[in-house]
């Protein structure tokens, strides 16, 4: 029997990112995940700090993108690995209202360190913005592949990994923790992303999974080297190829492609882009959302099970942060900030 301080159950970005603190903190822990296609796998890997569709600040983006940039670095040079680059986001302009509303937003104090306030002419022959664009500052362009591929090989190598689909009648409580299989961990976390719906220690009506497709284009003419936000996201991945996305599908909890996901898509950027291209790919991805739109963090029933989700297409800046936050809960007996605690949506708030 192998035991251990915690058992993590799930290895996307909230997963990486709690055993992130546990590694710092070395403590022991034995990470588990399945083959199953993660939503930080699919994801654009973009941490933007603005709500363009407003033109608002995200919730709390300060905070968290001073902690972002830092731990994104420190995993980076532990795993030798460029996973991340520092960049601008472009939005597009459909018109002169747009270009009001920015220049409105740029003098907020929330936003003031993020939007640049001029309007920026267009430098790219194969892109439509007539209008101009709007620069967004401060923003992280995340390989996420690369990332759960590193990761998962460092804690593989140091014999803290498991590569298996979690089985929820396997997890049986002892006075002291929980054992899985050959594994007894004092604390079990839960950081397994949309999939949470279907886990019977999750007794909270919160979480609604929100299906989302990307596409990958292959545009030889296009030759752009920064993010761009129309209709969607165009990220540039090198090599002439460009992820677009991602929709939101509302009710649809289907882990297939559509036919309509890859129309919208396409016709999104026969809107954005003046020049041939070719389709590549199409992908899809449950992002775990929440109802007030705000994280999943600590325990229900107080029996040592805790729950990281609830990060919604946000993930990727609010993890390194929430994580944290989490860490210090359980370690440190520290309370959660209310307006990320899970038991917001519990009727046991003792």
């Amino acid at each position: 029997m192998k035991e251990v301080e915690f058992l993590v159950v799930g290895l996307g970005i909230a997963g990486i990112s709690f055993c992130e603190r546990l590694l710092r903190s070395q403590k022991d822990f034995v990470a588990l995940d399945g083959p199953k296609m993660a939503a930080t796998q699919v994801a654009g890997g973009i941490v933007n700090p603005v709500v363009l569709k407003r033109v608002t600040a995200v919730w709390n983006a300060t905070s968290f993108l001073e902690e972002a940039l830092p731990f994104y670095d420190a995993i980076g040079k532990r795993l030798k690995t460029d996973f991340y680059k520092e960049t601008e986001i472009l939005r597009i302009f459909a018109g002169a209202e747009e270009q009001n509303e920015w220049l409105v937003a740029s003098g907020s104090q929330k936003l003031a360190s993020f939007i640049d306030p001029e309007i920026k002419s267009n430098p790219y022959e194969g892109l439509k913005a007539p209008n101009g664009l709007g620069e967004v500052k401060k923003a992280l362009q995340l390989n996420t592949n690369l990332l759960l591929d590193a990761y998962r090989s460092h804690v593989s190598n140091a014999g803290k990994f498991i590569s298996e689909a979690f089985q929820y009648d396997r997890l049986t409580e002892q006075e002291d923790g929980w054992v899985y299989g050959d594994v007894k961990a004092k604390y079990v976390v839960f950081a397994e992303g949309a999939s949470v719906v279907q886990n019977p220690f999750f007794n909270v009506d919160a979480v609604i999974p929100k299906k989302g497709e990307y596409i990958t284009i292959k545009a030889d003419t296009l030759q752009i080297d920064k993010v761009i936000k129309g209709p969607f996201f165009v990220i540039p991945l090198g090599d002439d190829l460009y992820k677009i996305g991602a929709t939101f599908a509302h009710g649809d909890t289907s882990h297939e492609t559509t036919e309509k996901g890859r129309e919208q898509l396409l016709s999104a950027v026969n809107k954005m882009i003046d020049g041939p291209f070719k389709l590549v790919a199409q992908e899809v991805g449950m992002r775990p959302t929440v109802k007030d739109r705000k994280p999943l963090l600590g325990s229900v029933s107080n029996n040592r099970i805790y729950f990281f989700n609830g990060l919604g297409t946000r993930g990727l800046l609010m993890a390194p942060l929430l994580s944290q936050m989490l860490w210090n809960h359980i370690e440190n007996e520290l309370p959660l900030p209310a307006e990320v605690d899970i038991r917001r949506f519990s009727s046991d708030r003792t």
